[in-house]
């Protein structure tokens, strides 16, 4: 349960569907997950491009009188957590760029330079606009040359350097394209003669779609009344991000041909294999990311595994920020211990990861207060020592708990009996795919795409001698 990681956004594109917004909100709900603050539709039927965009989850900013408004055969849609430019709507998505098309981006841009450089040159204001922003007025400014969508991204694709999976929509043509690294995921599937975009393959379930395949890094597609065509503009160099395995992804999707769920189960083996000794009662997952992970540790050790655990399933986010007295409180209404099940226990607690390290202490001293006779803390993926510049609102590195604390120094501070983390290595095995194939940046810091001027705000030197 890592409250301290969001993913900034889900993507979801549908062409050809006879009730395409529709079909975008159903998509948009199974990816609510992805983001959960700010979300949006677009849609045309041809002639115009209808918007609607606003802060909240998907099942409450809908209604049906909207959805009516958002004609058309082909729709995108967008789910975001907010970052450091606010909450509100101003940087919703998807963005309409003077009718000629919307678009929506998942990922992040570490620098946007060459993108503004080229956009100041063309006398198109750039003033606190977002990467995405950015992105779309230059895709626009190809459009307005009288470029086709697919033709103005082509031309565009120079300009964007970072993290990007993105779907955009014209009267004439829906499109997706990715990075050359592929650092976000981005799949493809069919309905019948309807094409859907999703970020996962949840997505494409919801609305009947059957897989297809993955967007390629470094790939254009191009959706139209023609059919689908593929153009790659960049060579693939693949890095996916293996934290969509430990935790962004939903546990019953598809990712690089692998089970998300079964990925999960064994980080829970390999972190038993690697840790043997441990004597343990009974094995509890913090709910939800880490159940698969626990089923995977219990069914290799033996050990029972018991939902200890229980979370609110109503709790999702408020608006009503609790004071810092109080913050130990907001953990209780979302979580709860059933003592009869772990009173005098020695109890393995399994997270996905750990980032500031607050809430992982709150957890264990509900677990003590509840009657534990021991504590020990099981996560399912290296320390988290750096922080990410390609799509997930990560905090800054002074924040992240394992950057600054040896392991000894971080289970003193969690209060825990004992503290163990699964290795780089193991974490990779379980995902059965070659470590050459992901980026682990958030583990190692080894950024597979410049970082910028971000550079400055990582520190090396002083995690040499830490775990």
């Amino acid at each position: 349960m890592t409250e301290d990681l969001n993913e900034k956004c889900g993507v979801f594109g549908i062409w050809d569907g006879k009730e395409a917004s529709r079909y975008a909100y159903f998509g948009l709900f199974a990816l609510q997950h992805r983001g959960q603050e700010q979300t949006g539709i677009a849609s045309t039927d041809g002639k115009k491009i209808f918007i609607y965009k606003h802060s909240g989850l998907v099942s409450q900013v809908y209604t049906e009188k909207i959805i009516k408004k958002l004609k058309g055969f082909a729709a995108i849609g967008h789910n975001r957590y907010s970052t450091s430019r606010g909450t509100d709507s101003k940087h919703a998505q998807p963005i309409v760029f003077n009718n000629l098309c919307a678009f929506a981006h998942n990922g992040n841009l570490p620098s946007t330079k060459a993108l503004g450089d080229f956009l100041k040159k063309n006398k198109i204001e750039t003033k606190g606009n977002s990467d995405s922003e950015l992105m779309v007025k230059a895709i626009g400014f190809y459009m307005k040359k009288g470029f086709s969508l697919g033709e103005a991204v082509e031309k565009a694709y120079p300009l964007f350097t970072g993290a990007f999976s993105c779907v955009a929509l014209s009267t004439k043509e829906m499109v997706a394209f990715r990075d050359p690294r592929g650092i976000r995921p981005l799949v493809i599937g069919k309905n019948g003669k309807e094409v859907v975009i999703a970020s996962e393959t949840c997505g494409l379930r919801t609305v009947g779609a059957k897989f297809l395949r993955e967007v390629l890094p470094g790939e254009l597609v191009i959706v139209s009344k023609n059919g689908i065509k593929s153009k790659i503009l960049a060579k693939q160099d693949p890095k996916f991000d293996i934290f969509e395995f430990v935790y962004f992804s939903r546990h019953d999707c598809i990712m690089l041909g692998q089970s998300v769920y079964q990925v999960r189960k064994n980080f829970g083996k390999i972190l038993f294999k690697e840790n043997s000794k441990l004597k343990l009662d009974v094995i509890v997952p913090v709910p939800e990311t880490a159940i698969p992970s626990a089923i995977g540790y219990s069914q290799a050790s033996g050990i029972p595994f018991e939902m200890a655990l229980n979370k609110n399933r109503y709790i999702h986010r408020t608006f009503i920020e609790p004071t810092q007295a109080s913050r130990e409180q907001k953990v209780k209404m979302k979580l709860t211990v059933l003592r009869s099940i772990i009173t005098g226990k020695r109890v393995g607690i399994i997270d996905d990861s750990i980032v500031r390290g607050t809430t992982s202490q709150q957890i264990v001293k509900m677990f003590f207060d509840s009657g534990a006779k021991e504590v020990h803390f099981l996560v399912c993926s290296p320390p988290v020592k750096f922080p990410d510049f390609y799509g997930i609102d990560t905090p800054r590195q002074e924040k992240l708990i394992s950057s600054q604390k040896t392991i000894e120094e971080t289970r003193q501070f969690l209060g825990a009996t004992s503290l163990t983390f699964l290795s780089i290595d193991g974490m990779v095995k379980a995902t059965g795919l070659a470590k050459n194939r992901f980026s682990l940046s958030a583990f190692n810091g080894e950024y597979p795409l410049p970082i910028f001027e971000h550079e400055k705000e990582i520190k090396y030197d002083s995690l040499k001698f830490k775990n």
